[in-house]
Formats: C-alpha cells, structure tokens, sequence
C-alpha cells in the first residue's frame, strides 16, 4: 500500500484500436473497466491505481487507441493531451506500449515514434496465445535491439506476463529531461520507416508468415462479408437480437411483477386503512415494480450487443453498413455510435469523437437520440403488451425488432435531410480495422451487462422515486378520503393540472391521463410506465399481477365521451411518439457539451418534439379515417 506523500508515477498504456490494451489496463488496476474491440469506444483517458497484489506504486493511466502521434481524430488528440499534458507538475515519462502480436508491422509505427519522442518505454506484445496455438515463436531479441527497449509476451486471456511487465516498470530507467513532441513525419520518413519496420516484423517471426493466424477469420469473412449474404446475416442477426429482447426475458419479466406484487400486497396486509401503506403499495412499490419488471430486456439488449462486440463481429457490421450509409451522407464509422445509441445516447454520443469528418459528426450526434434506447424500451414493452395482449410472445417480439429497424430508417431520413442542406467540404473516408474472430469472455460479458443493467435501474430509481411520491400525491389529495376512485382521480390536485392541459393531448387520441404520463416522462421516458401504474390506481388480486392490473385498467379506461382511452389507433399514435420525441434531458446536456453549441441542442429538443406530436396525431386521425378504433 503506497503511504508516502508524494504523487504516485503516472504510467500511459498507448496503442493501437484493438490490441488489447485496456484488457491488459484491467488487469493492472484490477478494475473492471468494458473492453470492447472498435475504434472510438474509450474516447476519454482512464487512470486506476495499481493493483494490491502486484505491490507497485503506480498510477496507469488507459489512453484512447490511436495508430500514431501525430492526431486525426479526437480521441487521437485525447492520448496525446493525457501523454503531454496530463498535469503540469506531474508529467508522463513512462509508456507502455501495447502491440498486437499477429500484426507487429502495423503496429511497430506507433511504438517507433513513442521511442523516437523520448519516452521510457516497455514493449507489451499481445495475442501471444494465439501465436503459440499457430506454433509461432517470436524473437524477442530482435525487438530489444530496435527500440532499446524491454519487451514483454502477455495472454489477455489469462494474465500471464503480468508480474514481468510490472517488474520491467521498476527497472526502468527515466531520462532527466522530458518527452518532446515530434513534428510531424515527412511521406518519405513515413515510407522508410515502413520499410525498415517490415523486416523487423519479418526477423520478429522468423519470416514465417504470420497471416496463417488470421486463416479461419478469412474463411468467416467470406460469407459474413459478402456483398449480398453479408446484409442478409446481419439482418437476421440484429433482428434476433431485438427480438429475443422480449420474448427470452418474459419469463423473468413475469418471476420480478410476482415479486412486486406479493411484496405490495404484504404491505396492505400489515397496515390496513392507511394512507402510509397506500403510498407504499400503490406510489412506491407499483412505480419501481412497474419499471425494474424490464430490468431483464435491459440485461438482454447489453448482453446482446457485448456478445457483437467481444465476438469481432460489431466492426464487420460497420463496413457492411458504410455503403448505405454513404447513400445518406455518412460512412461505417458511424455505425458504432447509433448502435451504442440503443443502449444510450449519452456514451453514444461521446463515442462520435473518432469520426474525423466534422460534418459526419454533426449529422450522427443530430440522429442518435432517434435510436431505440434502453430508457425506451421499458414504455415499447408495456404498449406493445397491451395490443398483444393474451397472444404468443414472438409477435410483439416481431413489432418490437421492426421498432428499432425502424427507428433507423427514421434517423437514415433525417441523415440524408441533413446531407442535402449541409455544405459538403471534405472527402470523408472509411477505414476500420477487423479483428480476429474470438469467443467471448463470458463470465467478464455477464459482469458488464449486469453491472451496465444495475447502473440504468439505480440512475433510474432517483427520478422514478421522486415521481412517485408527488404524481401519487397528486392524484391523492386533496380529497384522500373519498371512496369513489374515479370522484377522487377527477378532483385531485393532479386531475385539475391534467383537465387544464387536456386539450394538447385530444388530437393524440388520449386524455389527461396520459398527458400527465407524456409530461412526465420528459424527467426520465421511463416515468411513463410508473405513472400509469400510479394514475389508473393499479391494484391486483390474488389471480393477477401488477403488469396484469395495469394491463386490464388500460383495457377498461374511457374517455368522458364513452369511448375506449386505449385502442390501436392511440396506442400507435404513443408509439410513433415516443420513437421520435428527444424526452432526456442528460442527451440534451451531453449535446450542448460535445458540440460546444446550445443552439445545436435546442433545435434538436424542439424539433424532435414537435415533428413527434405532429406525426402522433396524423397517424391517429389517419387510422380513425380509416375506421381502425
């Protein structure tokens, strides 16, 4: 345990996208940070203190990955503030420096230029487990000699090397004087250092041909690649995911509402008559039950995209999705953002910091909050519910894939908008680097998802808590002893708020009852659900549940006239709603952040809103047209 007063040795890990970089940073830090395997998902620095077990004081610090020092994108230029910059006082003056073991002539660049710029620097070769599977022996030496440099073999999978890395660390000899920054490498430097890395690479592997290792990948490749089979797979694979979201979580969706509804019928047990107890059974217990009942399609949908993104497979889909992407004025390199964007738009948005291009950047930051996110899918699982109530489970599974396949068609149409009133000045390119095929770490996937579901439900439950306690004081009081539910529901403080506010949401085919769930949900979209819990006073008895009681009240609401509150036509019209509304006030505050323009952010929120309220209440009105209640 380091106990003196000075400042711990700062230690960079810089490399490559995709070399196993933050696996090792995991390791070293024993953390448990994500390791994903595309360009641009860490776009801010990490640092951890070294781990107990390893007895070193050290602070490391987990750069973005770049291919040189010489920046092109943002997150490049965020490795080489943190190697420069990173405190004044305190600078870095030890790097490890991460390469890929099967691609040491790509890699070598990197580790040539931190070399030349005056670092202290370990050499930490990875894959070295796949090396040895191939029967391949490295030359350590030679790479010594190069870069006058201690170099180490380490297995992500198992650790190995760890301690030697650690060991190397100490021994290490650190100039007086600091790092310097390297101007900028003519194409001929650029060249004749190609070259001499090249036969490095080759004397590295015993001019054995280290491609053999990428052979099974290759065979893959051949159909998940193809021009025609290749968006055929991912079709099917991304509909698989979105579908399993509903069907494979509902028997643990049904085991938690049991949960909730034996627990809120507890309460009333114990304390009978008491407006305590009706707080906790119906505000408290109904609103949390109501949204953690979705914590599995939650689970699903991170483990879902884990398994896309550990298994290699997340940056095939992005140079299959770069041609049609192109058709709308962005490339492949955007396709990582908008998928992360149906799990939140937030990190999502931050992940756009490696699209070089500024116009691509501002176009996918402008779409993202049109995704699918998780925060969505809580309000998607309880409406689509509702219209299948009582039918197989794959059919609101079906609708539900078509949502999120459709939610980018919706962002494909405002990208290609946007790609003919925005000025074109510069050529973007698209280059992404695949890597190997590999099977997942599965007890490390589980630990993420389930950390990434525990981390939605807890930034949830404040706002759902909140909400709870004053829509429940809302429709409570003032008149709390009245029998009558709905004398009660019409008079109370939140009745009279809804009444006032009515005539917006008729259009839409909904009365104030859900007026005060769509207000709502622009706090946190999950709200809705638990506002609708709390609104229609869901109780359950001992044949239902609490999704069952609120389900039922949905089906037997009305509206003054007689009419049914809840058909297909309003019920559709919330969907379309919801797919297109911007309700996430942390989207709108991250947006302000990224772009550095509050203008950006507001023409997002008000547009958003409005085209979504408009459309809302054409599809409404369109399908009564048509005589679709």
């Amino acid at each position: 345990m380091h106990t003196n007063s000075n400042p711990l040795e700062i230690v960079a890990l810089v490399g490559a996208p995709n070399t196993g970089k933050t696996t090792l940073y995991n390791w070293l830090t024993n953390s448990k940070f994500k390791t994903v395997n595309y360009p641009g998902a860490t776009v801010e620095y990490a640092i951890g203190a070294a781990a107990e077990r390893l007895k070193a004081d050290y602070l490391f610090m987990d750069t973005p990955g770049t291919y040189s020092l010489f920046p092109k994108s943002s997150d490049e230029e965020v490795t080489l503030r943190a190697l420069y910059e990173h405190h004044r006082h305190q600078k870095v003056k030890k790097v490890i420096c991460v390469v890929d073991g099967s691609q040491l002539e790509r890699n070598l660049m990197l580790a040539e230029q931190i070399h030349a710029a005056g670092f202290s620097m370990v050499l930490v070769v990875t894959m070295s487990d796949l090396l040895r599977k191939n029967g391949m022996k490295l030359d350590v030496a030679a790479l010594k000699n190069k870069f006058n440099s201690p170099v180490v073999l380490f297995d992500g999978v198992l650790g190995e090397g760890l301690m030697k890395i650690v060991d190397e660390l100490k021994l290490l000899k650190v100039e007086e004087k600091d790092p310097k920054h390297l101007k900028t490498w003519s194409a001929e430097k650029i060249q004749q250092q190609s070259e001499i890395l090249r036969d490095l690479a080759a004397q590295a592997y015993g001019h054995v041909d280290a491609a053999k290792i990428y052979d099974p990948t290759a065979r893959i490749d051949r159909w998940l690649l193809h021009r025609f089979l290749g968006l055929l797979f991912f079709f099917l694979i991304m509909s698989t995911l979105f579908s399993s979201i509903f069907w494979l979580a509902k028997p643990f969706m049904d085991m938690i509402d049991k949960g909730f509804t034996w627990t809120a019928s507890e309460i009333l047990l114990l304390m009978p008559n008491s407006l305590f107890s009706e707080f906790l059974a119906h505000g408290l217990v109904a609103s949390l039950g109501a949204v953690s009942v979705f914590a599995p399609q939650i689970f699903i949908l991170f483990f879902g995209i884990g398994i896309l993104e550990s298994s290699g497979y997340l940056a095939r889909a992005a140079t299959l999705i770069d041609r049609p992407f192109s058709k709308v004025g962005l490339s492949g390199r955007s396709f990582v953002p908008i998928l992360s964007g149906f799990a939140c738009a937030v990190p999502a948005m931050m992940a756009t910091r490696n699209i070089s291009s500024k116009r691509d950047r501002w176009i996918t930051n402008f779409i993202i909050p049109l995704m699918t996110c998780s925060a969505r899918l809580p309000v998607y699982a309880l409406l689509l519910s509702f219209l299948f109530k009582d039918q197989p489970a794959w059919k609101p599974g079906v609708i539900l894939a078509l949502l999120y396949m459709g939610s980018l068609g919706i962002g494909a149409v405002v990208a290609a908008m946007l790609n003919k009133i925005l000025a074109k000045s510069e050529i973007s390119m698209f280059m992404m680097e695949l890597p190997l095929y590999r099977f997942p770490r599965w007890r490390v996937l589980l630990q993420q998802s389930f950390a990434r579901s525990k981390g939605y439900l807890f930034r949830a439950g404040p706002f759902i808590f909140v909400f709870a306690v004053i829509i429940w004081a809302g429709t409570t009081f003032p008149n709390y002893s009245e029998e009558n539910g709905a004398v009660k529901m019409e008079t109370s403080y939140l009745g009279r708020i809804g009444h006032a506010v009515e005539p917006a949401f008729e259009p839409m085919g909904v009365d104030w009852r859900v007026g005060v769930g769509l207000l709502s949900a622009f706090a946190a979209r999950e709200v809705f659900v638990s506002s609708m819990a709390i609104v229609f006073n869901v109780t359950s008895d001992d044949e239902e549940t609490q999704s069952q009681g609120l389900l039922s009240s949905m089906q037997k609401a009305q509206m003054p006239n007689g009419r049914l509150l809840f058909t297909v036509a309003s019920v559709s019209g919330l969907i379309l709603f919801f797919m297109i509304a911007l309700q996430c006030m942390s989207t709108f505050s991250v947006a302000v952040r990224e772009m550095g323009s509050w203008k950006f952010a507001m023409v997002q929120l008000v547009s958003f809103n409005v085209v979504a309220y408009i459309l809302a209440i054409a599809l409404v009105q369109g399908l009564r047209v048509i005589g679709v209640a």
